[in-house]
């Protein structure tokens, strides 16, 4: 029937279809790089794994969607990680049920809490991405595609970014940092070079008033680093590129 509120405007001379919030959440675990996945419990797809996600609400904004779903599906809300929009997926076949476009979210985090399933999710756990882009787990819709354009965003971001201490606790060794590049660059840096990129960035700042942390062994403790304030959800930037991803 037509819209009251717009004159000469009738909704149901357009094909209905349905907005989704999908998110990819990142974390490390178990020394790799790992993503959130659910089982699902309903139809389509049931019992596949699929991205965390949902309808969108008639009164609901996107990136409230997503922080919805997030806060569902981890117990995470948006102070507790980096969540980002990734893009936009719209192929006319990508969900059996009706026209479905989705707006996909990607998020990093240091700490997940127990993962729990919400709405018609029957289970939720952490997954390896490597097994996922060598086709060892398989997911539901076309969810393979946004989770794999997600790990090819973080990997470039980090590049230009100090997102990669979003992986760690706020007062974080260099070497940690480098060993969160190796596991989401799948390779191995150079210690020295990455010393040297890292102390070149400006993007980073040791800790105050450190007396060193617990240490065992001969030598002095390696020092505590943070992120230079200030510090934002979009990660501070490089004043150098000087963390280069290695070509393979």
């Amino acid at each position: 029937m037509p819209n009251p509120h717009v004159p000469g405007y009738d909704p149901t001379a357009f094909p209905p279809f349905a907005v989704t919030a999908d998110v990819v959440l990142f974390t490390i675990e178990d020394g790799a790089l790992q993503a959130v996945l659910i089982r699902r419990g309903g139809e389509p797809f049931r019992g596949a794994w699929a991205l965390p996600g949902g309808f969108v609400l008639p009164d609901e904004d996107l990136d409230k969607a997503a922080a919805r779903e997030l806060a569902e599906e981890t117990g995470l809300t948006e102070a507790d990680c980096h969540l980002q929009q990734l893009s936009t997926y719209g192929d006319p076949r990508r969900d059996p049920r009706m026209r479905v476009v989705t707006v996909a979210y990607w998020a990093v985090c240091a700490e997940l809490p127990e993962t729990r399933p919400g709405g018609d999710a029957i289970a939720a756990e952490l997954v390896r991405t490597d097994r996922i882009e060598k086709g060892e787990v398989v997911l539901a819709f076309d969810h393979d595609r946004i989770l794999r354009d997600a790990l090819e965003r973080l990997r470039a971001i980090l590049e230009t970014t100090a997102l990669g201490a979003r992986f760690l606790a706020p007062a974080f060794r260099i070497g940690a940092l480098r060993r969160v590049y190796e596991l989401v660059w799948s390779t191995r840096l150079d210690p020295g070079n990455f010393q040297r990129g890292f102390r070149l960035s400006g993007a980073f700042e040791r800790c105050p008033n450190q007396n060193g942390a617990a240490h065992k062994g001969r030598g002095r403790p390696a020092a505590l680093w943070r992120v230079r304030e200030p510090a934002n959800s979009s990660g501070t930037a490089l004043r150098r590129l000087v963390i280069r991803r290695p070509k393979k």
